[in-house]
């Protein structure tokens, strides 16, 4: 058994090394989002040294590579407990780590100090053509690593699962990771035929965000809110098999959104304006489930900071990733606005409040635990709330101020009757909203530097007995 009183099992330790790794490419995420966004202001900062392309490239690839170092870890801590069973190999949980880390360290200084063009002659893109494609820019060597190490992972979470107890977060759990690492198997199909590439594309880049990445979303929410409320499990089981079922239909058929101008048939933009227009309905049950299992809970946790990263989840997820998102799905909408600023301002929310925050929720539970602590300080506890504000009042304001800049280059480049003028002259025109942007991510720098602050704020660790009360009706 673990020394540490507050962790059921040994293996859960290794979460520790995926959360700090997670926390400090965010970091890096965070800082290479401000360098483009002042290289829309001052377009030759940092060049040559950092083009704008090459730092777009970092910014996406450490989004996705931070997000699964925190998917892998929740994994490593949530499996065991729920399985009630440590984890199947802790030292194979650590060498995927060190590899996972070194694969992702070497592509971010490839692209920064290799051209990207000698980068795919020298890691065998003339063998299987898998770069150039947005999100999806890793070399060939990268994507294999990726593979083998989700493979190995999830060996080693199944395992797991497989020899102790079954329950519905972690077998919803499973089905989002293992779904995470089988579509990603699309990014070697690289078809020289546009539109089937686009197709392929959307298939790992649409059905990850939108499809499976919500399974996993849904299960570290639905576990959360298991420890810190003491709603009854069977209560959460049956929110989240509803959340589940949404998600996946109106994602999988939502995919259709992105197929209306890109080649396919017709019945597409049916497809896609009827199930796009309903993906909002998960996350707005998500809402509601995270609301009701609050007010229905039974006990004051002692660790208040991840109730309120918790609820953060589920409203900004919803704002983000549903009502931002149905602003410009409809195909007519679509048609004017794809590709513009207004799509830029739903990423950002959708990502920060479906993804960043339930990452963050789970660790802030988690890491007091892993640390040998019922929960964190009032002090400490303090800090982090701070931290939340910071960053989403940080966020809101880059989110408004690209809904803004949408809304003008729309109505500047894409509608005739306003002259549809040349993309850099609105460029000029959009400078405003551009510096409201860069203010909103300087102050979510802030954020997230307030987080990591939290983490160092000394104080007697916060212990409130647990207090029975009225379940509501």
């Amino acid at each position: 058994m673990t020394t540490n009183p507050f962790v059921k099992y040994p293996g859960q330790q290794v979460a520790v090394y995926y959360f700090v790794a997670a926390l400090a490419l965010f970091a890096g995420q965070v800082i290479f989002g401000l360098i483009m966004g002042l290289q829309y202001l001052v377009g030759d900062f940092l060049f040559p040294y950092i083009p704008f392309n090459v730092a777009r490239m970092v910014h996406t690839n450490l989004l996705i590579v931070w997000l699964l170092f925190g998917f892998m870890g929740a994994a490593y801590y949530i499996v065991p407990e729920e399985a009630e069973t440590d984890l199947y190999s802790p030292k194979l949980a650590l060498v995927l780590f060190w590899i996972f880390l070194a694969a992702g360290a070497l592509t971010v200084l490839g692209y920064l100090f290799v051209p990207y063009a000698r980068l795919a002659e020298l890691t065998g893109n003339n063998l299987i053509e898998t770069m150039g494609r947005e999100f999806l820019e890793q070399p060939l060597p990268t994507k294999v690593g990726i593979v083998v190490v989700a493979l190995a992972f999830l060996y080693n979470i199944s395992m797991t699962l497989l020899k102790g107890r079954k329950t519905a977060i972690s077998t919803v759990l499973m089905l989002g990771l293992w779904g995470l690492a089988l579509l990603f198997l699309f990014a070697f199909v690289n078809p020289h035929n546009l539109v089937r590439d686009k197709m392929y594309w959307w298939f790992v880049v649409h059905l990850w965000v939108e499809g499976v990445w919500e399974l996993i979303l849904g299960a570290l929410l639905a576990f959360v809110l298991v420890k810190t409320t003491g709603v009854d499990r069977e209560v959460i089981d049956k929110w989240l098999y509803v959340i589940v079922a949404f998600a996946l239909i109106t994602g999988i058929l939502g995919t259709g959104h992105h197929y209306y101008f890109i080649g396919l048939p017709g019945y597409w933009h049916w497809i896609g304006n009827i199930f796009s227009s309903l993906e909002p309905i998960p996350f707005f049950l998500m809402t509601l489930f995270a609301f009701s299992m609050v007010q229905r809970r039974r006990r004051e946790h002692p660790n208040q900071a991840a109730v309120l990263w918790a609820v953060g989840t589920a409203v900004l997820g919803f704002l983000g990733a549903g009502l931002w998102g149905f602003i410009h799905t409809l195909s007519w909408v679509n048609y004017y606005t794809h590709g513009t600023q207004t799509t830029a301002s739903h990423g950002h929310l959708a990502f920060y409040g479906a993804y960043v925050l339930v990452v963050i929720t789970l660790i802030s539970y988690a890491m007091p635990l892993l640390r040998g602590r019922q929960a964190n300080s009032e002090r400490a506890q303090s800090v982090e709330m701070w931290s939340f504000w910071i960053m989403t009042i940080g966020m809101a304001i880059m989110v408004l101020a690209l809904t803004g800049a949408g809304i003008v280059q729309v109505w500047l480049q894409r509608l005739p009757e306003s002259g549809a003028m040349g993309f850099m002259a609105v460029q000029d025109q959009l400078r405003f909203f551009y510096w409201i942007r860069l203010a909103g991510g300087v102050m979510f720098l802030v954020g997230v530097l307030t987080y990591f602050t939290s983490f160092f704020v000394g104080g007697a660790p916060r212990e409130v007995p647990v207090t029975l009360k009225s379940v509501a009706a």
